[in-house]
């Protein structure tokens, strides 16, 4: 059984010592942020702050990213972590960062939980929404090109606005987080982080049907998740997958199984062989944004407590996923000489009558270990314990010897 009370103390623990370690990654004081603070044209019902970033170039059509960051965490300093303003200038997309107050929730978490928050038109899934209708009229936004994304409760949430508003975005990338519907009181939120009941693919799918009563168009989904994390236990991944695989009538069963930057992603296509949905486990990883940090297209951001510097930028490759970077992609055939091999890569689940899927966009398919510096096999590249103390001192919350 799950201690509730002791749970608590513990993000209240984690909240004052976060607090006291001085400025931090996570708060806004000591970051110089590209971010600004913009005001919804809206009722704004769930009290959140506006944050935007608008890069000097837009793409044509420019696409918007919705980026909610996780507890204890703000607008500025997720976006410093995590990257997304570095590749909003690479390729021109803009970001929207709504930012939970401590008025709302003692920890700076989203009310993923709460069903007064995560209904259509109510609470903070109303407050996103007018926030995003604001940078569509005032940014000149392409409404065809709006996706999200979150960690851990804004990873929950963004679960919560892809159910909500599926009209609305083209696709959302949830990083250690939970389905749509797995709480609603504190107690059933710590009980799917810490236990994560399972339910039916179609018992969960119809969560998201209900939450609009509409039977598509649905979102591409990405699920991100480390195989360590005992915040949010990485069966909530799989029940992620269950529900979003019931909801584009899917099977559960990967079409294929590739390695991206040595890490494992299943990949679930469509009948005419477009990627709906990705999912990377990420080896030993505990709680956490998976980053590689650097200079290179492929690397952005700062480590720090819950942005783990393990070698794969998630918001890169989260950005290819959306279609907003072409940098580095080269598509290759499933059945070519970088096919993963037959016995490491799962059955392709495609109907007899559909055509053959020829491309996996954007992604490397290879048949052995990688041992350069970018692509060193998880096994051999992961020291948690280094990662953890790196994320500490890059927050300022612990010295270096």
């Amino acid at each position: 059984m799950i201690d509730f009370k002791k749970a608590m103390r513990s993000l209240a623990d984690w909240e004052r010592f976060r607090t006291k370690g001085g400025p931090g990654l996570f708060g806004t004081s000591g970051l110089d942020s590209p971010l600004k603070e913009m005001h919804s044209a809206g009722s704004n019902p769930g009290n959140l702050r506006m944050f935007a970033y608008v890069p000097a170039s837009l793409a044509d059509s420019p696409a918007l990213v919705v980026v909610l960051h996780g507890c204890t965490q703000t607008a500025a300093g997720y976006n410093h972590g995590a990257g997304w303003s570095t590749l909003a200038d690479r390729y021109g997309f803009a970001l929207l960062m709504p930012e939970q107050q401590r008025s709302n929730n003692p920890n700076g978490c989203f009310n993923w939980f709460l069903p007064e928050h995560t209904q259509r038109d109510r609470g903070e899934a109303a407050s996103i929404r007018q926030m995003v209708e604001t940078m569509v009229r005032e940014k000149g936004i392409d409404p065809r090109r709006v996706f999200i994304t979150g960690l851990s409760a804004g990873g929950a949430m963004t679960s919560v606005m892809l159910a909500c508003y599926p009209e609305v975005f083209a696709g959302g990338a949830i990083i250690a987080g939970l389905p749509y519907g797995a709480a609603t009181n504190v107690q059933q939120a710590f009980e799917s982080m810490f236990q994560c009941p399972s339910r039916s693919g179609r018992e969960w799918g119809g969560l998201v049907r209900g939450a609009t009563h509409r039977d598509g168009p649905w979102p591409r989904i990405s699920v991100w998740h480390g195989s360590a994390d005992k915040t949010v236990i990485p069966s909530n991944a799989r029940e992620i997958l269950k529900q979003w695989t019931d909801v584009h009538g899917l099977q559960i069963a990967p079409s294929a199984q590739l390695r991206v930057d040595g890490y494992p992603r299943q990949v679930w296509l469509s009948d005419a062989g477009e990627e709906l949905i990705e999912a990377y486990t990420i080896p030993q990883m505990p709680h956490g944004t998976p980053l590689a940090t650097g200079k290179a297209d492929f690397e952005c951001g700062a480590a720090g407590p819950f942005l783990l510097d393990v070698g794969i930028s998630s918001s890169f490759h989260i950005a290819k996923f959306f279609g907003l970077t072409t940098a580095g992609v080269r598509s290759v055939s499933p059945t070519r000489e970088h096919a993963a091999p037959a016995q490491a890569r799962l059955p392709i689940n495609i109907p007899a009558h559909s055509p053959q899927p020829r491309i996996l966009h954007g992604e490397v398919l290879d048949d052995a270990p990688m041992d350069h510096a970018r692509h060193r096999p998880a096994s051999s590249r992961i020291d948690i314990g280094a990662v953890i103390t790196k994320a500490l001192e890059a927050a300022g919350l612990m010295r270096g010897k």
